[in-house]
């Protein structure tokens, strides 16, 4: 059941990647440390506190040598790194994408010079 979660959560991010005016792979990879660190600030709320935590938890599960199922159990001990992996890979992915919508529309293109548009 869990193999078919992931499955469904990864199908789900490629037809999002792959949607027409969606950001692309590489703007959302691009836009991961802005996205940290804008939530970190808290300028940008998309990303709350806890799931920082969680992505920051697989990170340290992925790369840390103590594991729930140990990696010498071949075949076994590598799936649940992968699983951790292709979870953290599609959190990113998705949330990206949303911060990159939510860049491009809070901030608009003139937002640098520092100068507002009249409304008029």
């Amino acid at each position: 059941m869990v193999k078919a979660g992931r499955a469904a959560a990864t199908w789900r991010a490629y037809r999002e990647v792959s949607r027409p005016g969606s950001p692309g792979v590489g703007s959302r990879l691009k836009a991961v440390p802005r996205m940290i660190r804008a939530a970190v600030k808290g300028e940008y709320h998309g990303l709350t506190k806890g799931k920082l935590a969680m992505l920051g938890m697989a990170v340290a599960y992925i790369v840390s040598p103590i594991d729930v199922v140990p990696d010498f159990l071949l075949g076994i001990g590598i799936v649940d790194d992968f699983g951790v992996l292709l979870w953290l890979a599609t959190a990113l992915l998705g949330e990206s994408g949303q911060f990159v919508e939510w860049e491009n529309g809070a901030r608009p293109a003139h937002a640098h010079t520092g100068r507002t548009r009249r409304q008029g």
